[in-house]
């Protein structure tokens, strides 16, 4: 069975896709009966963190991806966010869950929401709180004029990824280095963690790279990593490194320890590295 997710002509296509799909297993039983986006962080749903840095960094659309209990997403935010001092941002959601019944994973997600985004644009992660990172318009710029096809934003590694992702080089570029099983110490390069803050061309998810059509039509699922590792072989992924406040809040724990600490009222802003 296919689907096809059609963009609305009367909508200009959005610069920016929030990833909100995932089950949260780990975070059960809270995600039993919320979606994991939607859980309270320092006064409001973890997402919106997220959605509040993109809009400040000028993003007047933006498509959310949403499976497991999607339709509170949908509910609770509606079709636009405003905040305070920021001009509204409209949103549009990919209804992985009500379409296919259940998420794609990170590519068959952003393959997915293709049709509704621009030929460049922003990823970011629902449940990841980073409420300091800028999305800077002249990240954008850079990343367009570049050659590459995808720009990632690395962080020093936490305690539960000691091991990390990916190498940095001294130009700038992605390295895709063996994956270490445990942590260690002075390893060169040294491995950093992928903080899922991202900018993709369109051309990243088409056929050079990747074989599901457009629009993913048959809800193929289909993670991102391999994807990102054969392009860095091809040195067609810049990355740079953000050393601002990151959590994965991919635990009960972790959740609890975001809220214990002072909320934060206007963030500092740390501007990271541009591509």
């Amino acid at each position: 069975m296919t689907k096809s997710l059609i963009s609305d002509p009367s909508k200009p296509l959005a610069s920016a896709l929030l990833l909100a799909a995932g089950r949260g297993e780990r975070m059960r039983p809270l995600t039993d009966t919320t979606p994991k986006p939607l859980l309270p962080v320092r006064g409001q749903p973890l997402m919106q963190w997220a959605m509040q840095g993109l809009q400040r960094g000028g993003v007047d659309h933006l498509v959310i991806n949403t499976a497991w209990l999607g339709e509170q997403i949908s509910q609770h935010f509606g079709g636009v966010l405003t905040t305070e001092g920021q001009a509204s941002m409209y949103l549009q959601y990919s209804q992985e869950g009500v379409d296919f019944g259940a998420a794609l994973e990170t590519a068959g997600g952003i393959v997915r929401a293709l049709p509704l985004l621009a030929d460049i644009f922003w990823v970011a992660a629902g449940d990841v709180f980073a409420p300091e990172f800028v999305f800077a318009p002249e990240a954008l710029a850079r990343f367009k004029a570049s050659p590459q096809l995808a720009h990632i934003w690395l962080v020093p590694n936490p305690a539960h990824n000691m091991g990390g992702d990916f190498g940095l080089s001294e130009e700038g570029l992605a390295l895709n280095l063996p994956k270490l099983a445990a942590p260690a110490a002075n390893i060169d390069p040294p491995r950093y963690t992928f903080s899922t803050m991202a900018l993709y061309k369109r051309a990243f998810f088409e056929a050079a790279w990747c074989d599901i059509p457009a629009g993913n039509p048959a809800g193929v699922k289909a993670p991102l990593a391999a994807m990102l590792r054969a392009a860095m072989d091809n040195d067609a992924v810049s990355a740079a490194l953000y050393t601002g406040p990151w959590t994965d809040v991919g635990t009960p724990e972790r959740l609890v320890a975001l809220n214990a600490t002072s909320a934060v009222s206007t963030p500092r802003l740390f501007k990271p590295s541009s591509p």
